[in-house]
């Protein structure tokens, strides 16, 4: 599979992540999301603290920490992976 083709599957699972609603999906399916998209579209987390860091903030900064391992490709297969399981049911 090329590059593109990656590509192009991340932007259409994006796409339909982007209608589900917030309160479809358990709050760990959504930072999962969320540190796969980070990783997928910014690479590795880079932890900045500010004064308005705030619990929720923490929670998502700290998803994105434990997988920022992991290459932007895999990131996005992740990501896609979990878009297609939540689509199948």
């Amino acid at each position: 599979m090329t590059k593109k083709d990656l590509d192009i599957r991340f932007s259409e699972a994006v796409e339909i992540a982007m209608k589900m609603t917030q309160a479809s999906l358990p709050q760990d399916v959504q930072l999962r999301l969320y540190a796969y998209y980070k990783q997928a579209t910014f690479g590795t987390a880079v932890y900045n603290q500010s004064e308005s860091f705030g619990l929720r903030d923490a929670f998502k900064t700290n998803a994105w920490m434990q997988i920022s391992h992991i290459s932007i490709e895999e990131a996005k297969e992740n990501y896609i992976e979990i878009i297609n399981s939540l689509t199948s049911k």
